[in-house]
């Protein structure tokens, strides 16, 4: 497949609230004026991002990812985004990649953010993902694992890469510029997708969800309640990488 539409949907999240986020999110779907391949929620949309996994934890047979599962179906597009699992007496911040037939791949968040004390609350991941879908490679990480470049490194040719965030305003000016700089040591479409409002912590954030290309142009950027579908393009990436052949100088690394 050539090209892959992809729809960001940045909004506020209801403080540990899953009825009403996954209301909103309905909501937003439904509204979609045109068809997508690939739909991108924030990082724990269903609940916002709260040390307090006991709360809102769930299990894959849940009914966030059951209502992951009815979406995909409904509007025959992949949809990512991530929410607390409970498995063997752990809390993951887990990532979802749901395809539109219900069947999923998943992610657990290596880097927890100890800034906010993540680490106490959630175990880590171990495994990166990649997925393969209408014949794109998709790497998608979580929030805090943009700050560490060596784990999103490009090593496997994938096409896009991807973070869901709840990524404060304080610190927007560094998401802003690791989102362009993995795009460009990487060589891919990358794509960020954040909150916007505030939550019970007086964390505000404001947005700034964005697709770069392979040279860090900006494809999208918005501050504010939005939902917008980019059309990515493989002869984009194909050309490039032909041309500059940036990737084939890469270092070799083992990552420990």
């Amino acid at each position: 497949m050539e090209s892959l539409r992809v729809t960001l949907i940045q909004t506020e999240l209801f403080w540990e609230d899953k009825t009403a986020n996954l209301q909103n999110f309905t909501q937003i779907l439904e509204r979609l004026p045109d068809a997508t391949d690939l739909i991108i929620l924030p990082e724990m949309f269903n609940s916002g991002f709260t040390m307090h996994p006991e709360r809102v934890a769930e299990t894959e047979e849940g009914d966030t990812v059951t209502w992951l599962k009815t979406m995909a179906g409904k509007f025959q597009a992949a949809i990512t985004g991530s929410l607390v699992i409970e498995e063997n007496n752990n809390y993951y911040n887990r990532l979802f990649f749901v395809f539109p037939d219900g069947s999923f791949q998943t992610y657990d968040k290596k880097h927890t953010f100890t800034l906010a004390g993540e680490h106490k609350s959630y175990a880590s991941g171990e495994e990166r993902l990649l997925v393969t879908y209408k014949d794109w490679k998709i790497c998608p990480l979580i929030c805090y694992d943009l700050r560490f470049p060596v784990w999103a490194r490009n090593t496997e040719e994938y096409d896009v890469l991807l973070y869901v965030a709840n990524w404060p305003r304080p610190r927007i000016s560094a998401w802003d510029a690791l989102l362009k700089a993995r795009a460009i040591e990487n060589m891919a479409y990358c794509i960020g997708v954040n909150r916007i409002g505030e939550d019970v912590n007086q964390n505000m954030y404001s947005g700034h969800s964005a697709v770069y290309d392979v040279l860090g142009n900006t494809l999208f950027f918005s501050e504010k309640e939005e939902t917008a579908t980019v059309t990515l393009k493989k002869e984009h990436i194909d050309y490039y990488r032909s041309k500059l052949k940036f990737l084939q100088d890469r270092d070799d690394f083992i990552l420990k």
